[in-house]
């Protein structure tokens, strides 16, 4: 497996090696990144655990004016994050972005139908959970139009709340996602659910998801969203 990481030009080394391994460094790969973006933080904190710096380049997630010119002939869907390998070719998409770093390591099971569980959990997040709660997050806290939400706040907390029961059922009598211990599927679903209360959720109601989100933090290596306004 080759290890690719490099210089961490806004946070500084020790942000990714925290609680962990002194930081790797090799390559020349960027991250297109923004602070405030649930998909790009789940890059970060499994990168957080893999004792990996990348250099980061911040893009703003409510004015797309420059996307073109940043994003345009590496991700055709000009979102973030989006990954630039050392040679060049670019990867999209968080949770492949996600895959493609843990893919080896001990955030991705051995087993053949753990592997597969993690995936469907990924899918979830990505078709179910992120949907509603990471739009309804951006909509109410961060987008500056709060009338966007009111007129969407019935129909996002109702299938926000319904990802986050189905998350509770789940894991209720469990530790993570899959297996005892954290895997890409964990990291995957903490991003945007433990700042789902941005969003107008009560996590009151999910006491297992609630106990889930403290084993995750408690994690070493974990580091925190660096959201701004």
């Amino acid at each position: 497996m080759v290890v690719l990481a490099v210089r961490d030009t806004c946070t500084g080394p020790s942000r990714f090696a925290a609680g962990g391994p002194a930081a790797r460094i090799l390559g020349d790969v960027i991250l297109f990144d923004s602070g405030v973006s649930g998909n790009c933080y789940k890059v970060r904190l499994l990168l957080a655990h893999l004792g990996l710096e990348v250099e980061r380049r911040e893009v703003s997630v409510v004015d797309r004016s420059n996307r073109r010119e940043l994003l345009g002939d590496l991700n055709p869907a000009r979102r973030v994050p989006t990954l630039v390998l050392d040679d060049g070719r670019p990867l999209a998409e968080s949770n492949a972005i996600l895959w493609y770093f843990g893919e080896g390591t001990r955030f991705v099971p051995d087993d053949r139908y753990d592997r597969a569980r993690v995936l469907q959990w990924m899918f979830f997040e990505q078709y179910e959970h992120e949907p509603a709660i990471a739009v309804a997050r951006f909509l109410k806290s961060y987008s500056g139009t709060p009338e966007r939400y009111e007129a969407r706040h019935d129909e996002l907390t109702r299938l926000g709340n319904r990802a986050l029961g189905t998350m509770e059922q789940h894991l209720d009598g469990r530790v993570f996602l899959v297996g005892s211990s954290p895997t890409l599927a964990d990291i995957a679903l903490y991003a945007y659910t433990h700042v789902a209360e941005e969003g107008g959720f009560d996590l009151a109601p999910y006491p297992a998801l609630r106990r889930w989100l403290d084993r995750v933090a408690a994690h070493p290596g974990h580091v925190a969203i660096d959201a701004t306004a």
